[in-house]
């Protein structure tokens, strides 16, 4: 490797070049986060070599401590690093930018005729295989963050909590890490991180060659105080100020204002990636705000599994229906006299960038201080404790979803403090369960891909559909 000191003008990776290139890694963004890191790393590290393997694990490192979609913000800081600002806000953009269309057209067909017979009968279909899939990232985060019994109480214990004692999810994260802080600083062995439990980039392959980039560090990536603080407010600006209008003109108890400051506050809480939040929004979305029937987070989801980005692209599906169903309902239109579709497409939009925003503003705020915090033991102790309770996160999440696709009726038992949904036993769909134990037996037994069985599993609604075996 060379050790001069690279800089965007120095590596030779014109912006045009850096365009198509991230333009052909957003296009090929199948697979969630871990298929998504593994080919950003093929096309960036292998074949393109515009950085190195340390590098390029130094910057994941980071983007795993921070809430929102690693794999965006990944594409962010490398599109950063290469191009500055404008290369950071080029690489974030296009990643996000081909899912976004896609969740949007399909949200509209699924707002419009979902109730048709072979559109719902897809959606069965995928209802039921998207339950394997979350047991799956179960099974998979479990092996990687559950290194020891420590970890498994935490996962257990943030599982009951929001199960059986409805804790909120925010709460359950934050517990999670001030565990795993004060555990690491009075020296708690167990909450310490490990070598190489669990740490980002594992089953990546390893190599050193030279690069376009090197081993040096660039003017625009040094620590600098001053240029700190104008990038947050710059992109503080550009993420609330938006929020503030819309409450302003709008009204704070306006759809459009609940969709701007709900997703603002989901951003900053999604640690451990889509999955760890969802039972949080689809609880907040069905209950809480009433924009969706309980299934139809499934959908969403089975939408964001099939099409390119980031699986928190599952939220602008509910942006758009929260403004769909509120401008449907309204006696003259929604905000402004639109009509549905208009009202969906401008919630799904301001979804997308109260998402995002806060994923640039983490990435161009803090890139330069990731060394320091890549030494920090206590931090990272946090962030594993965390990690460890998403685990239970996402059973939650599981759990719930299983109620409400293999079941057609709850009842509610409490005991004191204690309240859950129970499903009744008479009332579980049986095609629903047959096609939820294929998926699993394709995903696990067969080792089948995610959208091979996704697909498979909508087709075999369809099937069923048209044969008449279920209306």
């Amino acid at each position: 490797m060379t050790d001069r000191p690279a800089g965007p003008g120095d590596h030779g990776v014109s912006f045009a070049s850096a365009f198509r290139v991230w333009l052909r890694v957003a296009a090929l963004s199948f697979g969630g986060p871990a298929g998504q890191i593994a080919m950003m790393h093929r096309i960036i590290v292998e074949e393109k070599r515009w950085v190195g393997e340390a590098r390029f694990l130094h910057a994941l490192g980071y983007c795993t401590l921070l809430p929102g979609p690693e794999a965006q913000q990944l594409a962010t800081y490398l599109g950063w690093l290469m191009h500055r600002t404008w290369g950071g806000v080029m690489a974030g953009v296009l990643f996000v930018l081909p899912g976004a269309v896609s969740i949007l057209a399909l949200s509209i067909v699924y707002a419009l005729y979902g109730q048709v017979g072979p559109v719902a009968a897809l959606f069965f279909g995928l209802k039921a295989a998207v339950l394997a899939v979350v047991v799956q990232a179960v099974i998979r985060l479990g092996r990687r963050a559950l290194r020891n019994r420590v970890m498994v109480g935490l996962a257990v214990a943030a599982f009951l909590a929001l199960f059986l004692l409805g804790v909120p999810f925010p709460l359950v994260v934050l517990a999670a890490g001030v565990i795993g802080a004060v555990g690491a600083a009075a020296g708690v062995r167990a909450l310490l991180p490990g070598h190489g439990a669990g740490a980002a980039g594992a089953g990546l392959p390893a190599g050193r060659f030279e690069t376009a980039y090197g081993d040096g560090l660039p003017a625009h990536a040094r620590l600098n105080a001053r240029s700190a603080l104008l990038s947050s407010a710059l992109w503080l600006s550009l993420w609330l100020v938006p929020v503030v209008l819309v409450g302003a003109l709008l009204g704070w108890e306006s759809t459009f204002a609940r969709i701007a400051v709900f997703f603002s506050q989901v951003a900053v809480v999604t640690f451990g990636g889509a999955y760890a939040v969802l039972a949080y929004v689809a609880q907040q979305a069905v209950e809480g705000f009433g924009w969706l029937a309980p299934g139809e987070m499934l959908d969403g989801l089975g939408m964001a599994e099939t099409t390119p980005g980031p699986l928190i692209m599952v939220l602008q599906f509910v942006g758009f229906m929260a403004a769909f169903r509120d401008a449907a309902g309204a006696a003259v239109g929604g905000a402004g006299g639109l009509s549905p579709v208009w009202a969906g497409t401008l919630g799904a939009a301001l979804t997308t960038w109260v998402t995002f925003a806060p994923c640039f503003f983490f990435i161009f705020l803090g890139a330069p201080f990731i060394e320091a915090l890549r030494g920090n033991r206590v931090l990272n102790a946090a962030l594993g404790a965390i990690t460890a309770a998403v685990v239970g996160v996402i059973m939650n999440l599981a759990v719930w979803f299983a109620q409400h696709t293999l079941f057609a009726a709850q009842m509610r038992v409490g005991l004191g403090p204690i309240g859950l949904d129970v499903p009744v036993l008479a009332s579980v769909d049986g095609w629903a369960l047959l096609l939820a134990v294929a998926a699993g037996l394709a995903l696990f037994r067969l080792g089948a891909g995610v959208i091979t069985t996704l697909l498979a599993c909508a087709a075999a609604g369809l099937v069923l559909q048209v044969a008449g075996l279920r209306l």
